[in-house]
C-alpha cells in the first residue's frame, strides 16, 4: 500500500491536500538562496585548488591575449622548476579575503562623500566692475563720465533741438515747439519758458544755429542749478554726525552709503554704519559687503526688529567711541504708503532722545530713472521726514536726467552728490557748470 495519502472529498473539491503554488516572493528567496549557496560552493572549491600546489589550476587564456604566467620574474620561474614543479607559478588574481572591502571602513566613505558634496566659500561678489581704459588710452576724468553718463539724455534732447532748428528762423511756432521739447524732457515749464523767453529777446526772427540753442539751454540751467550745487558740510564740533538715508525701493540708498563710506574714510573720518533697513536680509547683507570692503563696523538687528532701536543704538555706540560719522540705512517706502512713513517719523523722534539735534542730515536717493514720480518723492519725504539733502542716482540709465532741473527749480533743496555708474568714482559732488554743459551736449 502506498504511504502516500488519497485526497479526501473536501481536499479534492477545494484543493486543500494538494500542493500549493508558490509566491513569487517564495520563489525569489529561493533563487536567491540557491545562488548564494552555488556562490558558496565555487569559492571553497577555488580555495581547495589552491591549497594543492601539485594540482595547479590550467588558466583559459582567450586568443591573443598575453599569458599570465609569462609575467613571472626569470628568477621565480628558476626556483619554481627547482622544487620539481612542471610551469613556471602564474600570478594568482587576489582573493576574495585580500581585496579591501570599503563596507569595514564607513569613515573613510564618509569622508569621501563630505568631501564630494562640500561646497566652496561664497565670497560676496564685486560691488563694482572697476572700468579698466583700453591700452594706450587715459582714464576719464569726471567730467568725461559725468558726458558719458548723461549722453543718453543729452542726444535725446539735442537730436529734438537740432531737428526744430533746421532751416528755419524763429518765429513763434519754432518757440513753441521748443518749449514742448523742453517739457517733455523733464526740465519743467518754468525753465522751458525761462529758454524760450531768451530766445526770442534774442533772437527773434532770426537765423537761430543748433549751437545757440545748447549755450542758452546751458546757461539756463547753470542758473538754476547754481544755487543748490551745495557740498555736504560735516562740522568738526559736531560728533558723532549723524546721516539718515531715506528713500523709496531700489533707489540706491544702500549702494551710496557704501560710496560715501569709503569717500569719509579716504578723509580720514570714522564711520559707524547701522543697518536700519531690518526688513530685507539681502540689505543687511549688502551692507555687511561695504563694511568689510572700507574696514566699518556694521551694526544689525534680526530680521523684522524695530529699526528705531537700532538707530537709537548705533547713535549711543558712536557718542561711547567717538566716531565722526553715523550712517543709518532705511528700509525702503513708497511715499503714499502712510504707515511706512510714519513709521520714518518714528525713526527719527527715537534718534532725537539720543541726541536732540540729529539726524544732522537726513538724505534723500533718487533714482533718476523715475522721472516725474521724483518730484512727488521729494515732496511726501520732505513733509515726513525733514529732508535737507538729495543724491540723484542712476543718471547713467535714463534720457530723463532733466528731472534734476525740475526738482532743484521747484523745491530748492540743496543736490550734495549724483551718480553716473556703479563704481565708487562715479559717485561725486554736485557741480552745476559741469551737468549743465554735460546735459546740453557741450564740450
Amino acid at each position: 500500500m502506498s504511504e502516500d495519502k488519497k485526497p479526501g472529498f473536501w481536499g479534492r473539491l477545494f484543493g486543500l491536500d494538494q500542493p500549493q503554488p508558490k509566491s513569487d516572493t517564495e520563489q525569489a528567496l529561493e533563487r536567491a538562496t540557491d545562488e548564494n549557496r552555488g556562490e558558496e560552493e565555487a569559492l571553497e572549491a577555488l580555495r581547495a585548488r589552491r591549497e594543492t600546489p601539485d594540482e595547479p589550476v590550467e588558466e583559459t587564456v582567450p586568443d591573443g591575449a598575453p599569458d599570465s604566467r609569462d609575467a613571472a620574474p626569470p628568477e621565480m620561474q628558476a626556483e619554481w622548476l627547482k622544487e620539481g614543479h612542471p610551469n613556471p607559478p602564474a600570478h594568482e588574481p587576489p582573493t576574495p579575503d585580500d581585496v579591501t572591502d570599503p563596507f569595514e571602513h564607513p569613515d573613510a566613505i564618509e569622508d569621501a562623500v563630505a568631501v564630494e558634496q562640500a561646497e566652496p566659500a561664497v565670497e560676496p561678489p564685486p560691488l563694482a566692475t572697476p572700468i579698466v581704459p583700453a591700452p594706450g588710452t587715459a582714464p576719464q576724468n569726471w567730467f568725461q563720465r559725468l558726458s558719458s553718463g548723461l549722453k543718453r539724455s543729452s542726444d535725446n534732447l539735442t537730436s529734438s533741438i537740432s531737428a526744430i532748428f533746421t532751416k528755419r528762423k524763429l518765429d513763434d511756432q519754432t518757440l513753441q515747439d521748443l518749449e514742448d521739447t523742453l517739457i517733455a524732457a523733464d526740465l519743467g515749464i518754468d525753465t522751458a519758458m525761462a529758454i524760450t523767453d531768451k530766445l526770442r529777446a534774442e533772437k527773434f526772427d532770426k537765423d537761430v544755429s543748433t549751437d545757440d540753442v545748447r549755450a542758452i539751454l546751458a546757461a539756463e540751467v547753470e542758473n538754476v542749478l547754481g544755487p543748490v550745487a551745495v557740498p555736504l558740510s560735516i562740522p568738526i564740533a559736531t560728533t558723532p554726525f549723524v546721516i539718515l538715508m531715506v528713500g523709496v525701493n531700489g533707489s540706491g540708498k544702500t549702494t551710496t552709503i557704501g560710496k560715501l563710506t569709503a569717500r569719509f574714510k579716504a578723509e580720514g573720518k570714522s564711520v559707524l554704519l547701522a543697518a536700519g533697513d531690518t526688513f530685507r536680509a539681502a540689505a543687511v547683507e549688502q551692507l555687511q559687503v561695504w563694511g568689510q570692503r572700507n574696514d566699518v563696523e556694521v551694526l544689525t538687528r534680526p530680521t523684522g526688529a524695530d529699526a528705531s532701536g537700532l538707530a537709537f543704538d548705533a547713535v549711543a555706540k558712536a557718542q561711547e567711541t567717538g566716531t565722526d560719522i553715523v550712517i543709518i540705512d532705511t528700509a525702503g517706502r513708497l511715499q503714499n504708503r502712510a504707515e511706512l512713513m510714519d513709521e520714518l517719523e518714528k525713526i527719527i523722534r527715537v534718534i532725537k532722545k539720543r541726541d536732540a539735534s540729529a539726524p544732522h542730515a537726513t538724505l534723500l536717493t533718487l533714482d533718476a530713472t523715475t522721472g516725474q514720480n521724483a518730484l512727488n518723492q521729494v515732496e511726501i519725504f520732505g513733509q515726513k521726514a525733514g529732508v535737507t539733502g538729495l543724491v540723484m542716482t542712476k543718471l547713467d540709465g535714463t534720457a530723463r536726467g532733466g528731472i534734476l532741473v525740475a526738482i532743484a527749480k521747484k523745491f530748492g533743496l540743496p543736490i550734495h552728490y549724483i551718480g553716473v555708474g556703479e563704481s565708487i568714482g562715479d559717485l561725486e559732488p554736485f557741480r552745476a557748470d559741469e551737468f549743465a554743459r554735460a546735459i546740453a551736449g557741450k564740450e
